[in-house]
């Protein structure tokens, strides 16, 4: 039975597709008739159809497998479709849906940018300070901010500020350099860097910095750094309990429990900074790079007590004669001077760090 029925079918689908073949097959006599049903149309029709299927023809020529219409190609097509009616009938590579989506994203696009072009209702003033009361005022909400231009009779409302303060709001918690900016008058930081000599033994250099005037503190060199060591150079650093509000340091094995009982009993609150993180230690990675690039590298170290000498003469230059960018340019260990006192006379140097850096200054004539 199922036999029958499949050699039945074969003969009908055999008797049914020839005839489709020889309709669709694009003979003289069906090329006469599509002519002669173009005559109805207009000379508009004819000459936009033909630039439809030329377009589309310049696509196919320039792929190998699958057509791919850049944007040119899709406005182009999207304006010419515009012009006639029978569009839809002159499209075989892309789908009329498709070109209706393509209309409307360039639909969307023009709004967008017109939209974008539009100018603020507010003055550009009131735009400024709102944006900065957001930065200033990370707790600060679109109705206390909108209290506080009212006492500078602003009139704003609160959807308006809500608007533009979502262009420039930070995260509700401060960030680390919030932190630092903050409380820059109260941290210290410490770090250590290491260094190698000519049969490459480490040499370890650790520093203590003033993170309001740049100041180094105090600077001392082993090759044995210890928790006891290290406890001990910050005892000699503390004085008198002279010490400030925070210290930051990293995790390293090096600050123990004897450095976290000196840092305790002066007062000292530790700031550990995240773990592989220097950024986060930044003021005194800076120190420790001008360290190595204005002293170490250019002379051949042989022992640690000659590493100890260097380090004291460029602390020394560091914070007594060499101008700080950060602090735009004023000298760490003269950073409350108003300025630089100015006097005529005769300029001499003085050589720093045998002739690698030199101090130039006025002597005044008599």
């Amino acid at each position: 039975m199922f036999i029958d029925i499949l050699v039945y079918w074969k003969s009908f689908n055999r008797l049914i597709r020839q005839p489709l073949k020889i309709w669709t097959k694009p003979t003289a006599a069906l090329l006469i008739v599509s002519a002669l049903s173009d005559i109805n149309r207009s000379r508009t029709d004819l000459i936009v159809e033909n630039a439809i299927l030329r377009q589309q023809l310049i696509v196919l020529n320039r792929q190998v497998r699958r057509p791919q219409f850049n944007q040119r190609d899709r406005i182009l097509l999207v304006i010419l479709a515009r012009c006639t009616r029978f569009w839809q009938q002159t499209l075989h590579l892309v789908q009329p849906a498709t070109l209706l989506r393509w209309h409307r994203e360039l639909f969307r696009l023009y709004w967008r940018r017109k939209s974008k072009m539009r100018k603020p209702r507010i003055p550009h003033e009131t735009i400024a300070l709102i944006n900065k009361m957001a930065k200033e005022n990370c707790l600060w909400g679109a109705e206390r901010i909108r209290g506080e231009l009212l006492k500078l009779d602003i009139q704003v409302s609160k959807r308006t500020i809500q608007r533009y303060m979502s262009k420039s709001r930070q995260a509700s918690n401060q960030t680390w350099a919030t932190f630092i900016k903050t409380h820059v008058r109260d941290i210290w930081a410490c770090a250590f860097t290491v260094v190698h000599d000519l049969v490459f033994r480490p040499i370890y250099i650790f520093v203590i910095l003033e993170l309001k005037t740049r100041r180094v503190v105090h600077a001392a060199a082993t090759v044995l750094p210890t928790d006891t060591w290290t406890a001990q150079q910050l005892r000699e650093a503390t004085p008198w309990d002279s010490g400030p509000r925070y210290l930051i340091r990293d995790r390293d094995r090096k600050y123990g429990s004897q450095f976290s009982c000196v840092a305790t009993s002066t007062g000292i609150k530790e700031l550990k900074t995240p773990y592989r993180t220097p950024k986060a230690n930044a003021f005194c990675e800076r120190f420790m790079g001008s360290l190595k690039r204005d002293c170490l590298d250019h002379i051949l170290v042989m022992s640690r007590n000659q590493i100890e000498r260097l380090v004291r003469e460029y602390v020394s230059y560091y914070n007594d004669v060499r101008p700080h960018q950060g602090i735009h340019q004023r000298i760490p260990g003269r950073y409350n001077e108003k300025g630089f006192p100015s006097q005529s006379g005769k300029i001499i140097r003085e050589p720093i760090l045998g002739g690698l850096h030199h101090d130039y200054t006025r002597i005044a004539h008599f």
